[in-house]
């Protein structure tokens, strides 16, 4: 039980640091221009799933329902 435990710190961890990094790139593509070193088509990439989610409808918001109640746990 302990190591389920020390398993989902990680990936909660993990998750949290992913969230800061795409929101890093994010600023930084705004300030900087598209193109900087690491960061590379982020916005592009957030922009990708925001189209797909929202060309989908009722699907779509289902999907990201879930998922920000996914990331709020």
């Amino acid at each position: 039980m302990k190591a389920i435990d020390t398993l989902k710190g990680i990936v909660s961890d993990l998750t949290s640091l992913l969230i800061g990094v795409v929101g890093l790139g994010v600023v930084a593509g705004i300030v900087f221009g598209g193109n900087v070193a690491f960061f590379n088509d982020v916005l592009d990439g957030l922009l990708g799933v925001v189209t797909v989610l929202g060309e989908n409808g009722l699907v779509g918001l289902l999907v990201a329902a879930i998922l920000i109640g996914l990331l709020n746990k």
